[in-house]
């Protein structure tokens, strides 16, 4: 986004604002809706209804100023997978579900807990990506698999400390590791079994083998 500044004010229950140019501004930004908002799912502060079901309006601005253009540098430098590799592990843990006769979803992010890759399987519920990137986030931010994270939580108050709100602490995702560099994780959400996630993390780390010797 260029370098613009959203000032907002409250007036009847609408946004209202001027866009302020300056060459060292924050760039304008969008707000994740609550803390337990998903990374990147950002909220504009127009085009959507607000408190009282009111359109907030698009304020004036220059045009390009919230797109960029062909050849514009890239918004994230976070170290992931290539989308490439995130597809092609998503979609080899979504088969290893469907395979054990498990409709799931997955979702692979970078080191900033981004999504890079989404995939839902045929007549599964669209929520399990979602859940999925919860899970991920978990294997991110504690460094371990979900799984461990769900045993160990509970009784490591240090631990406790370090979940966040968007956070879903239950096994089904790994950590993505490149030697030593933590550079993402994988989730799987949605396969069934007596222990919550045991089946999910099984898939996730089929995923995560099919692409780990060609991750750079």
């Amino acid at each position: 986004m260029n370098r613009f500044s959203w000032i907002a004010c409250c007036g009847g229950g609408l946004l209202a604002g001027a866009l302020v140019y300056a060459a060292a501004a924050t760039p304008f930004q969008d707000r994740p809706a609550s803390a337990r908002s998903l990374p990147a799912d950002n909220l504009p502060p127009f085009g959507m209804l607000d408190d009282r079901g009111q359109l907030v309006p698009e304020p004036p601005m220059p045009a390009g100023a919230l797109h960029r253009g062909p050849g514009s540098s890239p918004e994230s430098s976070a170290r992931g997978p290539t989308l490439s590799l995130a597809v092609e592990a998503a979609r080899a843990a979504v088969d290893a579900c469907a395979t054990a006769g498990y409709r799931i979803g997955v979702t692979v992010i970078d080191s900033s807990g981004e999504a890079r890759a989404m995939l839902s399987a045929d007549g599964a519920d669209g929520s399990h990506v979602f859940v999925a990137m919860r899970k991920a986030l978990t294997a991110l931010a504690l460094r371990m698999p979900s799984s461990r994270a769900s045993a160990l939580v509970w009784r490591d108050p240090a631990l406790l400390a370090r979940v966040t709100p968007n956070m879903f602490v239950a096994g089904g995702a790994l950590p993505i590791m490149l030697r030593d560099e933590l550079i993402g994780a994988i989730g799987a959400s949605g396969a069934g079994g007596a222990v919550i996630g045991r089946q999910d993390e099984r898939c996730a780390m089929a995923g995560l083998s099919s692409i780990q010797q060609r991750l750079r």
